[in-house]
């Protein structure tokens, strides 16, 4: 790991951890304004925000791979995540990563995992769920953010529709999936 990039989350940060999350078959999901930066709002931010599922299983393997990126998680730290305590912030690492096992705003996990996409090969919170988070949580510097992450929600909403197909277009397809 590259320690000259702490100070602001870099995509390389969220590469290395979905790449070691995938590798302990780690249930989770990129959240926050990393999250959101993971889908292309142009932003910073100071740390890897994080939405695990909340079991012991998943919990100690989040432990095993977060000691494998190099993170030195203490017994108590190991505890708490294995436990899926609410918010674990951890800053003994080669980056800021925050484990937030019940974001404010998202009902559960579950839930958030039906309406969540992935963009290359990241497991990212939908933007409607990263600003219901935001607005719930009440912090000043979070609800800063929210016009603009209102107007990202527009844009990539946009960019995500496809354009519908004319009758023309569809009734095309059926004849060529029929002479096949």
């Amino acid at each position: 790991m590259n320690q000259s990039n702490r100070g602001y989350f870099q995509p390389q940060q969220a590469r290395e951890v979905a790449d070691v999350f995938n590798r302990f078959s780690i249930e989770f999901m990129f959240i926050g304004k990393s999250g959101a930066i993971l889908l292309g709002y142009p932003a910073s931010t100071q740390d890897v925000d994080l939405f695990p599922l909340k079991t012991v299983e998943n919990g100690k393997k989040i432990v095993d791979a977060l000691r494998e990126l190099e993170f030195e998680i203490s017994e108590k730290e190991a505890v708490n995540i294995i436990k899926g305590v609410d918010f674990v912030q951890l800053k003994n690492g080669p980056f800021d990563l925050d484990l937030v096992f019940a974001p404010d705003g998202i009902e559960n996990f579950e839930t958030a995992k039906k309406r969540m996409i992935v963009v290359d090969g990241f497991p990212i919170a939908n933007i409607r769920d990263i600003i219901a988070s935001k607005r719930a949580s009440g912090r000043e510097k979070d609800l800063n953010d929210l016009p603009l992450l209102e107007d990202f929600q527009e844009e990539f909403e946009k960019k995500m529709r496809t354009e519908p197909k004319s009758a023309f277009e569809i009734a095309l397809e059926k004849t060529k999936n029929l002479s096949n």
